[in-house]
């Protein structure tokens, strides 16, 4: 397939390691341009807890939301946590659209 491709964000807990380079991979090979996080806190990237950096990855994350068509939000046994609720609230905000690994229940 080659044309338009959709662009999709990536949002979720980064102790979902595993389940965002599975989306990753199955995301592309179905022919969209997919954005993900740069590193995983909670999957012992540790420099995301140095002051200042977790606020400067959040904002980040929110601007590639601004670049993306839609959200693909990886919850996990439908566990969405602070951070991840408030990007889909800005991705909704904003006209984007919603995907989900698992139905969301808000």
């Amino acid at each position: 397939m080659v044309g338009k491709y959709k662009v999709i964000t990536l949002c979720g807990s980064t102790r979902f390691k595993d389940q965002f380079l599975e989306a990753q991979k199955r995301l592309t090979l179905e022919g969209n341009i997919v954005i993900s996080v740069g590193l995983f806190g909670h999957s012992g990237d540790d420099e995301v807890w140095n002051e200042g950096t977790k606020e400067m990855l959040d904002d980040m994350h929110k601007r590639k939301i601004d670049m993306a068509d839609a959200i693909y939000v990886i919850n996990v046994g439908g566990y969405i946590g602070s951070s991840t609720r408030s990007e889909i609230e800005y991705a909704r905000k904003n006209g984007k659209e919603i995907l989900s690994l698992e139905p969301l229940s808000f």
